[in-house]
């Protein structure tokens, strides 16, 4: 299944690339969850726009996650980093007569660990519009289940969200 949304996602990207519409950026950010210390990561999305001011399409990327170190009494372990691939639905509204926007990308989020399943993906955002693309911070969102383990290898298990609010720059290209 997580092979298909990624074949998708490619193609998609693949024929819309040359077309305008198309976007493609970089994000950092700082995770509001206690399982990482740092963000980073690169979006694409291509959108249509459907009428004033509004603007549809789809989004994907990949966001890493630093994990963060944990002292225990046998010493001090660093956590897994992990990352997901979002494939989402993207949409932006852009205020008329004002160079900001909201938007909002709403999908499911493929994780990269063998550890942490993925799950719902959502980044609602306020962007600030530039004739070379767009500013913005978000809020990224991926609920899902996660199967880990202790420092003494005891497994836990269990649902968890990991969040981050992030600052990025999606370049317009034509």
């Amino acid at each position: 299944m997580k092979k298909i949304f990624l074949a998708a996602a490619i193609a998609v990207f693949g024929f819309t690339q040359a077309q305008e519409g198309f976007k493609l950026g970089a994000h950092i950010g700082a995770p509001t969850t206690g399982n990482s210390d740092f963000t980073l990561g690169i979006d694409a999305a291509y959108r249509w726009n459907l009428a004033k001011g509004f603007d549809l399409g789809v989004a994907t990327g990949y966001s890493h996650f630093i994990g963060k170190s944990y002292d225990y009494p046998g010493g001090r372990v660093k956590g897994d980093d992990f990352g997901f691939i979002p494939v989402a639905v993207s949409g932006k509204y852009s205020f008329s007569g004002a160079p900001i926007a909201v938007g909002l990308d709403l999908g499911y989020g493929i994780s990269t660990n063998e550890n942490v399943n993925g799950g719902l993906y959502a980044l609602p955002k306020f962007m600030y519009n530039m004739p070379v693309g767009e500013l913005y911070v978000g809020y990224q969102s991926i609920s899902g289940k996660y199967d880990r383990r202790y420092y003494d290898d005891r497994p836990i298990a269990g649902k968890e969200s990991v969040g981050a609010v992030i600052v990025g720059f999606n370049l317009n290209l034509k």
